[in-house]
């Protein structure tokens, strides 16, 4: 029992951290490779889990070589267009100005059920208002739409902008206070003091979230009772 326990955690976190050297990607961002490569690690991890007779090593050198091989063609696709191009291919416009690239399509086996369903997704009813639709390596759908067809923004409509938006700092994380946000944020433990006494609330333990942005902006919300 032991020994299933430590093997699995060995497997587990190399695993984790092979994964995590192949960046931050969901699984439908994910190239070609880099999905062959992921469930080939989950294939190899599974069997010296499940079978005490191989040897621990037996699994983790291919897992390894895995690895290895596929940072080593990471550095090369960055480094040389031609091999990238290669290896994660390259992005294909399926809609040029409104008219479907019917060619493009057949090529990448792209339906017209499959567009048509993308489209609809990103709000866009119709192929003609579709300035670029774009197929991604990683097989999403990039649709740019024609410019009298997108949202207007704040400078086409003439209104200034006074307040720039600020990412809110976390100050109190499930009752935990944060002492380096709380001083990243400019203020003290005397001034969330007051801001806690202004709720009602006399501990940072009694809060389940609290942050504050560049603008001075308090957001609180209390904890439930279990």
């Amino acid at each position: 029992m032991i020994t299933a326990f430590a093997r699995t955690v060995i497997l587990y976190f190399l695993i984790v951290v092979g994964l995590r050297l192949m960046g931050k990607r969901q699984i439908g961002q994910l190239e070609p490779g880099e999905l062959v490569l992921t469930m080939m690690i989950s294939d190899l991890a599974t069997v010296p889990m499940q079978d005490f007779g191989i040897p621990l090593f037996t699994g983790i050198i291919p897992i390894l070589t895995l690895l290895s091989l596929s940072l080593l063609i990471s550095q090369l696709a960055l480094h040389h267009l031609r091999f990238r191009a290669l290896v994660c291919g390259t992005p294909a416009i399926l809609v040029r100005d409104g008219k479907l690239q019917q060619q493009a399509m057949r090529k990448n086996r792209f339906t017209l059920d499959e567009l048509l369903e993308q489209l609809r997704g990103q709000g866009i009813a119709t192929v003609a208002d579709v300035k670029y639709a774009i197929l991604e390596n990683s097989g999403q759908l990039s649709v740019l739409p024609f410019e009298d067809k997108q949202p207007p923004t704040a400078q086409q409509l003439g209104v200034k902008i006074t307040q720039q938006v600020t990412l809110p700092i976390v100050v109190i994380n499930d009752g935990r206070l944060l002492s380096k946000n709380l001083a990243a944020s400019g203020h003290d433990e005397t001034w969330l003091a007051k801001e806690l006494k202004k709720r009602r609330l006399t501990s940072h333990r009694q809060v389940f979230l609290l942050t504050v942005d560049g603008q001075g902006s308090v957001f609180c919300v209390k904890k439930e009772d279990p």
